[in-house]
């Protein structure tokens, strides 16, 4: 099925590993985590137990470092039976404060194509997080110019794209997200009507991980990387 985008007047676009490096820091932090733990239990074992405590905890601190940070305290004194110590705990607040304060490392080619998109389109900033760090990140990115509207969501749900369209006087058939996320940026998108395209990053989430079926799949585009938009939308 060929999917027609000119109707489109409005881009969204994801921000952490679609506009620029976020994942692989986690990455790292968890692994971090693991070796700082391992008197405990095996690194694998932890890893798998925070990922449950992230999961737990989502409701309650929602997504992004600081979340991320609080979930390996408790996991640390759950793994300790309360015997962790200050210094394991001051060494676990310093890996969120490395995280934090990490360079924004922008993709492959991304302002070149927000530069050719925002002589067109509306371009705008969906994505979740905490708001206090994304902010940051897209001060510190250097893009924050190219857009008209940047929103920090506390999740990416059909009810949340469905609000801020409405907000923003955005008809679904005008308005195309880009991302990395299939269950956060394509398909609750597709389910209300707009247009999505999947640009992969090479590490994902757990949490993001969705299984598609084959019609499913063709509701929406995946791309190599976000310079291939440019032809897609030409």
């Amino acid at each position: 099925m060929e999917i027609n985008y000119k109707d489109i007047k409005v881009i969204g676009f994801d921000a952490d590993d679609t506009l620029w490096v976020n994942e692989t820091y986690f990455r790292d932090a968890e692994t971090q985590f693991a070796k700082l733990l391992n008197q405990f239990e095996t690194e694998n074992k932890i890893d798998q137990e925070l990922f449950k405590m992230e999961m737990k905890n989502l409701p309650v601190y929602g997504y992004g470092v600081k979340g991320f940070v609080l979930s390996m305290v408790e996991m640390a004194l759950e793994l300790s039976n309360n015997t962790v110590s200050n210094k394991t705990i001051a060494e676990i607040l310093n890996i969120g404060k490395d995280m934090i304060n990490k360079p924004v490392e922008l993709l492959e080619g991304v302002e070149e194509v927000l530069e050719k998109l925002s002589g067109k389109y509306r371009l705008i900033v969906a994505t979740k997080g905490d708001l206090l760090d994304q902010e940051r990140k897209l001060e510190k990115s250097g893009l924050l110019d190219y857009f008209h509207h940047i929103e920090v969501l506390s999740d990416k749900k059909e009810e949340n794209y469905s609000r801020l369209l409405k907000h923003l006087d955005i008809k679904p058939e005008e308005f195309l997200m880009l991302g990395n996320s299939l269950k956060s940026d394509v398909l609750p998108i597709v389910a209300i009507g707009a247009k999505a395209i999947h640009i992969p990053f090479h590490t994902t989430w757990a949490h993001e991980d969705v299984d598609v079926n084959a019609n499913a799949a063709k509701s929406y585009k995946t791309l190599k990387n976000l310079s291939e938009v440019i032809s897609v939308l030409n």
